[in-house]
């Protein structure tokens, strides 16, 4: 700590502090009191509480001081905005840290990605805490753009920056004993290391934990996550744009449990950030089915922080940075102001941070070998088909086998039925990999939506309800070099650029946000009735989430993660 002798000479009383926050309602979440103290703050962090003089005085005339939110675990290339219009959409809301994973960046670029999103974090008014991407590719099922080992994340996890191992995805491989990802916990070992086990249970879960494993934020039913909790898992209350877990896990929480818990976004768009809330939103969310609104600060504070080791985080008290929130009621939780080391950054939802010069974008990542026959499927006879199912509101998907239409003996779209056509190209090394499958639950009546943000690996991805649309749908997405399209009878609907690794766009927030708003409004103009259709197209190549994806080398069982055939 800099300062050291003149920040105690002012803890002492014997000089003046630089501020002074007076007349606060003081949200302790380290003693779980709510109770009436000034406030002083010195070079940034708080020195103590008592009568102080300041040569700055805020009154906040009895409203709530609490410390700001902190997310413990989100992409934030799925917002799909650069690291500081992220900081402009959720500071407002009282966000003050963030535990990020760049899996996605990773996926694509490397370790470039990584250093990518260590340096565009830097200097914003929001801490960003990088977790190390421990599944580049997230399973062999894939072709991502790198593969990254145990060596490779040892060259950087001496950053201080740097947080941990990020969620261990091939949680098969994990408990299975795998030297590759036993060698990644290893280089972990005294910082947090994530884990990534959706439905897992029993002697696997005991074997997954054992490992060295110590979080989970995968559950979406409460017997889940009470096992997952009972084995020393910290468990991360999800609450993203598409992956709606916090309703059914609240009554999980209690009083001698919820300091093992945190909030968390996971992926969260733009317009949903702005407009519904970041961490904000689960703390209302949670006073709203009763837990009391302490334990909720807590939850969105002080237990994150000491999870992810975030030093002088999450807390009101000496030494911790000065980073706070004010709001004026405990029950109807809205921030008022955001507070970043004694700077005011955010007052009635207007961003006031200051954000650094961008920096230069990251090379070129479309790199596409494909033929229209790649996706045509020749029909075998009376056999069905195996079609991907859309859960609404989950990333877990359901596998359904159907009699598919044919039509000149090739298998189609049957938009009666809510089938349509899907097809996964991989655009980092140009291999010609395709993979080709069916989904139903996008109720699309013409054209076809893609993209190239497509989790994990992030090849092209595209939904259609006939092959022609699919192919322009395709080459839009070259022509933007990534990006997300909405086209219908070979005409553009709605497109949204995203320059940076086929993941981001360089617009300003405000820009951002009404292209992606246009962009939902062109899927809904084309039937589709799901909230966030792109995000949920996303979701359907991501090969670790059971039950039944798509990538580019094919229909993948991600229950048993092993490839299985279209046909039954």
């Amino acid at each position: 700590m800099r300062h050291i002798q003149q920040k105690l000479s002012v803890a002492r009383g014997e000089r003046l502090a630089e501020l002074l926050f007076k007349n606060a309602r003081v949200v302790n979440v380290l003693s779980g009191e709510i109770y009436p103290a000034n406030v002083a703050v010195e070079d940034g962090r708080v020195i103590g509480f008592g009568d102080y003089r300041a040569k700055r005085i805020i009154d906040l005339k009895g409203a709530y001081l609490a410390p700001s939110l902190i997310d413990g675990h989100f992409h934030v290339e799925s917002s799909m905005l650069t690291a500081g219009e992220f900081a402009r959409a959720v500071v407002p809301h009282g966000t003050g840290a963030m535990v990020i994973d760049p899996h996605e960046y990773a996926n694509v670029l490397g370790l470039d990605g990584i250093h990518y999103i260590l340096e565009s974090t830097k200097n914003l008014p929001l801490d960003f805490f990088i977790m190390l991407p421990s599944c580049v590719p997230a399973t062999h099922l894939e072709t991502a753009g790198a593969r990254l080992t145990a060596d490779d994340l040892k060259l950087m996890i001496a950053d201080e920056r740097v947080a941990g191992v990020a969620e261990l995805m091939n949680f098969p491989g994990v408990f299975l004993g795998a030297k590759s990802e036993l060698a990644k916990i290893a280089i972990g070992k005294g910082k947090a290391i994530d884990g990534h086990a959706p439905g897992l249970r029993g002697k696997n879960l005991n074997a997954y934990a054992l490992a060295g494993v110590r979080s989970d934020h995968e559950s979406v039913e409460v017997e889940e996550a009470r096992e997952k909790l009972r084995l020393g898992l910290h468990i991360l209350l999800r609450e993203g744009s598409t992956e709606r877990n916090l309703e059914h896990l609240i009554p999980l929480i209690n009083a001698h449990n919820s300091q093992n818990c945190s909030f968390a976004t996971d992926d969260k768009l733009a317009g949903d950030l702005v407009n519904e809330g970041h961490i904000d939103h689960s703390v209302r969310k949670a006073i709203q089915f009763g837990v009391p609104p302490i334990t909720a600060l807590q939850i969105a504070t002080i237990n994150t922080a000491r999870h992810y080791r975030l030093h002088n985080l999450g807390a009101i008290a000496p030494r911790y940075w000065a980073d706070f929130i004010v709001f004026d009621d405990l029950k109807n939780f809205r921030v008022r102001q955001t507070w970043k080391k004694g700077v005011l950054v955010a007052e009635n939802g207007k961003f006031l941070g200051k954000l650094p010069a961008k920096i230069s974008m990251p090379r070129s990542t479309m790199n596409l070998r494909y033929a229209p026959k790649n996706w045509a499927v020749k029909a075998q006879g009376n056999k069905k088909i195996r079609v991907i199912e859309i859960i609404p509101d989950q990333i877990v998907t359901k596998e359904i086998i159907v009699a598919p239409k044919i039509e000149n003996g090739r298998v189609i779209a049957d938009i009666s039925r809510d089938i349509l056509k899907m097809v996964v190209i991989e655009r980092h090394r140009a291999t010609g990999n395709v993979g080709v499958g069916f989904v139903r639950g996008f109720k699309l009546k013409n054209g076809a939506i893609a993209s190239t943000v497509a989790h994990d690996a992030h090849n092209v991805i595209v939904a259609g309800t006939n092959d022609a649309d699919i192919l322009f749908a395709i080459q839009e997405l070259e022509r933007l070099q990534g990006g997300q399209v909405a086209v219908a009878n070979g005409k553009v609907k709605a497109e949204l650029p995203l320059p940076i690794a086929g993941l981001v766009t360089d617009q300003p927030l405000a820009k951002a946000m009404n292209l992606i708003d246009n962009l939902n409004a062109a899927a809904h103009a084309l039937g589709c009735d799901l909230p966030a259709p792109f995000m949920t197209l996303s979701f359907l190549a991501l090969s670790p989430i059971p039950a039944l994806k798509l990538t580019d080398q094919g229909l993948i069982d991600a229950t048993k993660l092993q490839k299985t055939s279209l046909f039954v």
